[in-house]
């Protein structure tokens, strides 16, 4: 089944409760989707612990939303290609945000006399998981570059201005000099 559309989820002010328990019988969520980023940190880690660029690129967020682990592994994968292909192993990147929140669809089916039977006493139900999403506040960081020289700036620029339309929310950019 194909995913809903971003403008379900994304603009939701609050935090839907989703107990989990170690102690299946105690939890609401039985099954906890796996998230789909595969890695939070990229490039040259030991360089950015080392202190050895001068240089960091904030991608920060405008507005409250909530931003689906797909999305944010879409724009991982693209910056990370772009970066690894122009400029390998002299830059750092990293996802700041990780997917907690856990998202349910309660299935409607429309038709037969099937959907009459489901619909019916399904008043505030709970519904089953189908993804994960993460909560980022008004600036909040969601990625961070940092390069060591000043000539790479508009090239990350450009990267992430080609990864902004993945995300459902306002962004802007900013650079850092340590």
């Amino acid at each position: 089944m194909a995913l809903r559309k971003a403008a379900a989820y994304s603009k939701t002010k609050d935090r839907p409760y989703t107990r989990r328990s170690r102690k299946k019988s105690k939890s609401y969520i039985k099954t906890i989707p796996q998230h789909k980023i595969v890695k939070f940190r990229m490039g040259n880690l030991k360089a950015f612990r080392d202190g050895k660029y001068k240089f960091v690129l904030k991608l920060k967020s405008k507005e409250f939303v909530q931003v689906r682990d797909n999305a944010l592994e879409a724009c991982r994968q693209a910056v990370h290609r772009y970066l690894d292909k122009e400029i390998p192993g002299v830059y750092y990147f990293e996802v700041k945000k990780f997917p907690h929140q856990i998202i349910r669809e309660n299935r409607v089916f429309s038709g037969g006399s099937k959907g009459e039977r489901v619909n019916t006493g399904m008043k505030q139900s709970f519904g089953t998981a189908i993804g994960r999403s993460a909560f980022i506040n008004p600036g909040d960081d969601v990625f961070i570059i940092a390069i060591g020289e000043e000539k790479f700036i508009p090239l990350v620029r450009s990267v992430i201005d080609k990864v902004r339309p993945k995300l459902p929310c306002k962004t802007k950019v900013i650079t850092i000099k340590n």
